[in-house]
C-alpha cells in the first residue's frame, strides 16, 4: 500500500531500517512506483480471495500469476543491480528469490494435494 499511496516515501525508504533498495534505481518515477504500489495491491488482493475461496483452480491460477510476476522480478534484479552493493544487494536478491521459491513450493503442494 505504501508504493501505492505514498510513492516518494516508498521510493526513498523501502524497505525500510537505514536501507533504500528502491532508491538504488533512479531516477525517482512517480507513475512507475505508483504502478508497482498497485501491482502489489493486486497480487495481495489475489491471495487473499484464493485463500477464502479455497478453490485449488483459483489457488493455482492465483500463485501461477505470483509466481510469473517474481520471476520476471527475480530475471531484472538479477541482471541490473542499480547502485546496490554487498548486504543490501545479497538480501534484496534473497528476498526476491523466496518471493519465486515460496509460491513455486505452495503450485506443487496445490497440486500433490487431495482434490
Amino acid at each position: 500500500m505504501p508504493a501505492a499511496a505514498a510513492p516518494r516515501w516508498f521510493f526513498d525508504s523501502f524497505p525500510g531500517l537505514g536501507h533504500a533498495w528502491t532508491a538504488a534505481y533512479p531516477p525517482y518515477n512517480e507513475h512507475l512506483v505508483t504502478d508497482l504500489g498497485a501491482a502489489f495491491l493486486t497480487l495481495g488482493a489475489l491471495l487473499l480471495a484464493a485463500a477464502w475461496l479455497a478453490d485449488r483452480r483459483v489457488t493455482l491460477v492465483v500463485l501461477g500469476g505470483v509466481l510469473l510476476y517474481s520471476c520476471v522480478h527475480l530475471a531484472f534484479h538479477l541482471l541490473r543491480h542499480g547502485t546496490l552493493g554487498g548486504v543490501d544487494l545479497a538480501a534484496s536478491l534473497v528476498a526476491l528469490a523466496l518471493g519465486v521459491g515460496i509460491p513455486a513450493v505452495l503450485l506443487v503442494l496445490c497440486t500433490r494435494g487431495p482434490a
